[in-house]
């Protein structure tokens, strides 16, 4: 049976889908975050792939819409897919240094 595919809520303003995270499939995660409110002309997803060391990094610069931020990523790697965000004068929300972690699926 396929695990069912859903939009997860984070926290107030962050969220990811479909979830479950399955390798090879794209993810959408949208950001109404503590940066949406310092008035930012910019917001990067900073996103890479592992374990406490982080593989693979990238910055997707984000889309602004009605809802917020959103940016789009091929997940082609795991085990974790992990991400946080930043915008262009050098600040950072991070969950409070925990960053956002999702663990990957094979898909079988």
């Amino acid at each position: 049976m396929p695990l069912r595919k859903r939009i997860d809520e984070v926290v107030d303003g962050i969220a990811i889908g479909p979830v479950p995270i399955t390798r090879g499939e794209e993810v959408k995660i949208k950001y109404r975050g503590a940066l949406t409110t310092t008035g930012t002309g910019k917001v990067y997803l900073h996103a890479g792939y592992g374990h406490q060391v982080w593989e693979d990094i990238r910055d997707l610069p984000m889309r602004k819409g009605r809802d917020g931020w959103s940016a789009s990523l091929a997940v082609d790697r795991g085990p974790s897919l992990n991400f946080c965000f930043h915008d262009e004068n050098g600040a950072w929300d991070n969950n409070a240094g925990r960053n956002w972690v999702y663990t990957i699926h094979d898909g079988g």
